[in-house]
């Protein structure tokens, strides 16, 4: 019988603890790790990682896995880059509770805040439940690649409990709040990771609606925290504009002070937000030098909306003649747009702004005239490209119209170019501002939105992006430590929400790990797929250089690939680690 089930041997370990890197052999016995350093004895399974760094599997803390963990064992694209545990449920958006004439008011909520086909929900999602705690149970059935926890949504819990009155403004009655807050201390107690919200007038339903969190009361939102508090432990996770009138890192540094729990909270350079990103982390900072625990989650890029002809957007969408397609198949779309007549009448046309709400004009009108602002995304995109790679700059250079050239960049490939429009965080035109915030402890890398934005946005592949850009490639600014890196993304998020038994890699931790190849660390080039129930489109992005990915001990991907192996469950409530003796 082998003393252990897997040995890594002559890795380079970085341990998530931002400790040095060192040259070990790791032991994995019965899911967690056994031994660190020299390893005598044999195994079941042998990986060589001589050359390759070892890490403790990433934790992604933000993404919106909320339906398809209820179908989808893979986890994709999380799983394809390193993560091993997702925490979902976030932005105040999810299908628990749910009374079951709720059902379509949640998918298009989901649908338009996180850009998740309904027709994909509604044919995936099997609504085992009606109870949060009923779907916790549901989830757990599955096995999957991942671990995943997830927060109770502040939007299912409002319509759960206001039925048809819950519209913008509705101001819920104390009875209401205390049904709210009961909701939430019992899901919570069933082993939510937290309580959720959101707060932005980015955030819409399908149908233009603003998100129930918009328009709540501080009062409402501190007695749902309080209610966590209760429970004893928890997030209180929050997406907000961030309104000076609104107070919200007064309140915010309240809850935290009086629950002693963590208010965590979408930290952006966003034109939507009335407060620059140093004037919210001063605010916040404030607040902790008080005695509150608010954590700001940062994005390790610009948050880019990724535009193509077969994705959600795209800068002509407001165009009479792409309007008048909208009932044609691909097929016929792609032969009138490579039709030198058609984009001729297009491009002439004017962009009809009549429906466009008040609130997002100042968006809306970028995404069809900010040619200064986007870039082609080719086989080597650099994330943090240079003003004179804009469609701007290099239609100026070609002698040809802005938009004559970002209408020729999405024929490219046969119609399948992408235009990356970083929307949030690229207000400089670089990446600076985030160098410093990678080294502060009152900030969280995060806001990968792994499983959402499904024809705009494919920012999953942050973890891999940390290490290819940050820590090895990055050519405008500094970079960051590898061990800083680790840490971030490992041990930083997990304790964050409670998950103190992963992220570091030592005697007792659970065997998540990534042997990965540094050298040949390279993001692939996003595509479309339309594999989700239904047919639905999703922007999806690989990665090369991951040798082996490993949950509780198993391999789940090999070079890249599902093994077909799902040790991941569900995480009830924060996890405790009690340091077990090395296995001899």
């Amino acid at each position: 019988m082998p003393a252990f089930d897997l040995i890594i041997r002559g890795g380079t370990i970085v341990d998530g603890t931002g400790a040095e890197r060192f040259t070990g052999d790791i032991a994995v016995k019965d899911g967690l790790i056994a031994q660190v350093g020299e390893v005598s004895g044999d195994a079941a399974e042998e990986i060589d990682a001589s050359g390759k760094i070892v890490a403790p599997g990433f934790v992604d803390i933000h993404t919106h896995y909320d339906g398809q963990a209820t179908w989808d064992q893979e986890m994709a694209p999380s799983s394809w880059h390193g993560v091993t545990t997702v925490v979902m449920g976030n932005c105040g958006v999810g299908f628990a509770p749910a009374k079951p004439d709720r059902h379509e008011w949640l998918i298009q909520l989901m649908e338009g805040v996180e850009d998740i086909p309904g027709t994909a929900l509604a044919e995936g999602i099997t609504w085992e439940w009606e109870t949060f705690p009923e779907y916790l149970d549901a989830l757990e059935k599955m096995p999957r690649t991942v671990d995943i926890g997830t927060h109770v949504p502040h939007g299912a819990v409002r319509a759960y409990v206001l039925g048809d009155r819950e519209e913008p403004g509705a101001v819920p009655t104390d009875e209401d709040i205390r049904q709210m807050a009961q909701i939430v201390e019992d899901g919570v107690r069933a082993g939510a990771l937290g309580f959720s919200t959101s707060r932005t007038v980015l955030h819409k339903d399908v149908n233009g609606v603003l998100v129930p969190g918009t328009t709540a009361t501080a009062d409402e939102l501190v007695e749902l925290g309080r209610a966590m508090g209760r429970a004893g432990h928890g997030v209180f996770e929050m997406a907000s504009d961030l309104r000076r009138e609104w107070n919200e890192f007064q309140w915010m540094g309240d809850l935290s002070r009086e629950t002693g729990l963590p208010v965590t909270f979408a930290a952006l350079q966003s034109i939507a937000k009335e407060q620059p990103l140093d004037e919210q982390i001063s605010n916040m900072r404030a607040e902790n030098d008080n005695g509150a625990n608010i954590v700001a989650q940062i994005a390790l890029r610009g948050n880019g909306i990724i535009m193509a002809w077969q994705g959600t957007v795209n800068p002509f969408v407001l165009r009479p003649s792409w309007q008048a397609m909208a009932d044609l198949s691909w097929e016929e779309k792609k032969a009138k747009l490579l039709d030198p007549e058609f984009k001729q009448g297009l491009l002439a046309e004017a962009n009809d702004y009549s429906e466009v709400a008040e609130d997002v004009k100042e968006v809306i009108f970028a995404l069809t005239n900010g040619w200064g602002l986007m870039f082609e995304m080719d086989e080597d995109f650099d994330y943090e490209p240079p003003q004179d790679a804009t469609v701007q700059a290099r239609a100026e250079a070609a002698g040809v119209d802005p938009q004559e050239y970002a209408y020729d960049m999405l024929c490219r490939d046969d119609a399948k170019g992408f235009i990356y429009f970083p929307i949030l965080n690229y207000a400089d035109g670089n990446l600076e501002f985030l160098h410093p915030l990678q080294h502060s402890d009152d900030t969280v890398n995060s806001l990968s939105d792994g499983g959402a934005h499904c024809g705009t946005i494919c920012d999953a592949a942050s973890p891999t992006f940390m290490l290819q850009h940050w820590v090895r490639d990055r050519k405008r600014g500094d970079r960051i430590s590898l061990e800083n890196a680790i840490k971030r993304q490992c041990w930083d998020t997990a304790k964050l929400y409670g998950l103190e038994d992963r992220g570091i890699i030592a005697p007792g931790y659970l065997a998540d790990l990534n042997v990965i190849d540094m050298d040949k660390l390279k993001l692939g080039k996003p595509w479309l797929a339309f594999d989700l129930p239904a047919g639905g489109k999703r922007l999806l992005q690989k990665a090369d250089g991951y040798a082996a990915t490993i949950k509780n001990g198993t391999v789940t991907f090999r070079d890249g690939k599902w093994t077909g192996a799902t040790p991941g469950g569900l995480i009830r409530g924060p996890q405790r680690i009690e340091m077990a003796e090395a296995a001899e």
